[in-house]
């Protein structure tokens, strides 16, 4: 049954750790998701997301990610799976799967062929209709940046908002524009739809255009700094957000450098993860590639000075007793 979960707060796009030899590990990976949800204002996390390396990852796989995930912090938390199908068959084959192993919402991609050619209203609607009919679970509406054939118009993102089992809307438009009128947009069909900000790379900026949490890869390696910046937001307190910010702009330059989040720069965080001693290990699946030995320094220099140098669990992490 669709739940209407709480969504307003910081949901990670959990990091997918791998053994030297590319193969999902286990007890990392239930370490990890352990660890992220102890720290206040984490109110889900999100498997096979871009962050955690979807498209190296068939769909037993994807599966079984979730699985380990809903099986370690599924009765703390919301765990939430990502869909990335190019059709609805294998999407609601994937869905189901997903609910199977323990997902309780869906972060649903656009098929990534409309990247190219573009959709059609009633695409959309088909798309998240089948997989709400297969599944009765809560659906999370993925944005894609305004630059691509994928993004939704303000017509499509309205006739969205309207669906009843659709509860929250990962934004990332990575135009600020097309933010604001989308914001207003979904605000003004149904209020009560979660706007969660995916601008990893400039977060500040993007949450103080009054949205409800984050659902951002970058929280995977940051969840302290980032929670405490939403809730400084939230709170009214621009001086304490500032300051929080300053102390993430290292981090997100060493990462993301000035553009948008990539695979590699997905590998680059897992180094940056490494270092900090969150991961054992920054494997990526091939053709991602990671840091050459100048970016690693970088990244081992904006690590140290945050203070995250060589310690598993941050010391700006309000921690849950």
């Amino acid at each position: 049954m669709f739940t209407g979960q709480n969504y307003h707060g910081l949901i990670p796009a959990i990091a997918l750790p791998f053994t030297s030899d590319y193969q999902i590990d286990d007890a990392e990976l239930r370490k990890l998701a352990k660890w992220l949800v102890e720290h206040n204002g984490v109110v889900g996390v999100m498997t096979n997301g871009h962050t955690g390396e979807v498209f190296s990852l068939d769909s037993s796989e994807r599966a079984e990610v979730t699985r380990i995930v809903a099986d370690e912090v599924g009765d703390r938390t919301i765990v939430i799976s990502s869909i990335v199908c190019e059709g609805i068959r294998t999407a609601v084959q994937d869905a189901r799967a997903a609910k199977d192993a323990g997902a309780q919402a869906l972060d649903i991609m656009p098929p990534h062929h409309w990247l190219r050619f573009g959709y059609q209203l009633a695409h959309v609607m088909e798309y998240f209709d089948a997989i709400a009919e297969a599944t009765e679970l809560d659906l999370i509406v993925h944005v894609y940046p305004a630059w691509t054939k994928a993004a939704y118009s303000a017509d499509v993102m309205a006739e969205l908002a309207r669906l009843p089992y659709v509860k929250a809307f990962k934004m990332g438009e990575r135009d600020m524009n097309r933010y604001a009128r989308d914001i207003q947009t979904i605000r003004n069909v149904d209020p009560t739809k979660a706007l969660l900000t995916c601008h990893d790379e400039y977060l500040l900026a993007s949450m103080i255009q009054g949205i409800d949490g984050a659902l951002v890869g970058f929280g995977t390696f940051i969840p302290g700094l980032i929670s405490n910046l939403l809730d400084s937001v939230k709170a009214g307190d621009l001086e304490r957000a500032m300051e929080i910010q300053k102390t993430i702009d290292p981090l997100k330059q060493a990462v993301y450098g000035n553009g948008e989040p990539t695979g590699e720069a997905h590998a680059r965080m897992k180094v940056a993860m490494k270092i900090a001693g969150i991961l054992k290990n920054s494997t990526s699946r091939p053709p991602t590639t990671g840091p050459d030995a100048v970016e690693t320094e970088q990244i081992r220099v904006a690590v140290e000075g945050a203070g995250l140098l060589n310690t598993a669990i941050p010391s700006f992490a309000h921690n849950r007793g």
